[in-house]
């Protein structure tokens, strides 16, 4: 009688794409990369904001789309006429894009479209040349004394600007940096868009 012997087929193992493995390989590494070279940027250089409203007109349009300087006012104080972002001191999860017409320990007076300075270089009172205001307000007579870590802001569209004139001074712990950079659109595209001089020399 002749014996059979059953012989087991096994499917040998299938191999691992090598191209697959690299490619996922480099995808981790460049998220890793990219994680850790931009979120410290967006912390504490730089970070994109989209303007939203008409209260910069005709500086900044509505979607107008900025690279805020997030790292100059660790190094210097912010100045008369910079354009700078920051929380609203009412809700501070909202943002907003004003520019800085009042310093630390100031007075500022508003009569009409006229701004005065008031200061210890200039005790009699100085006004403002305000070339970026081409849509004035009609506000009456206010006096605003500012504190040692006070701003006071203004939109460029003063008929239309929810301001220092309507929620008092800004602290400066509210202030997230400076407009830096206009990318869009295209044919705006500037830097530190909306600087001016700002004093009548």
């Amino acid at each position: 009688m002749q014996s059979s012997h059953s012989q087991t087929e096994t499917t040998p193992p299938k191999e691992v794409d090598g191209s697959a493995l690299y490619f996922f390989k480099e995808l981790f590494q460049f998220t890793l990369i990219a994680l850790l070279v931009i979120l410290p940027i967006r912390t504490f250089i730089a970070q994109p904001f989209v303007v939203s409203g008409a209260s910069m007109d005709e500086t900044f349009q509505d979607k107008d789309y900025l690279i805020v300087d997030q790292l100059s006012y660790r190094f210097s104080e912010p100045e008369r006429g910079d354009v700078i972002i920051f929380r609203y001191p009412i809700d501070p999860s909202k943002f907003f894009i004003k520019r800085i017409i009042g310093l630390p320990n100031e007075r500022i007076v508003i009569q009409g479209n006229s701004v005065t300075i008031f200061n210890d270089r200039h005790t009699d009172g100085i006004r403002l040349v305000e070339p970026y205001v081409t849509l004035p307000g009609h506000d009456t007579r206010t006096t605003t004394q500012l504190l040692s870590d006070e701003y006071f802001v203004l939109g460029d569209n003063r008929g239309g600007s929810s301001d220092s004139r309507a929620w008092g001074p800004l602290p400066k712990s509210n202030i997230i940096g400076s407009a830096l950079l206009r990318l869009l659109p295209i044919s705006d595209i500037n830097y530190k868009p909306g600087k001016f001089l700002t004093f009548d020399n």
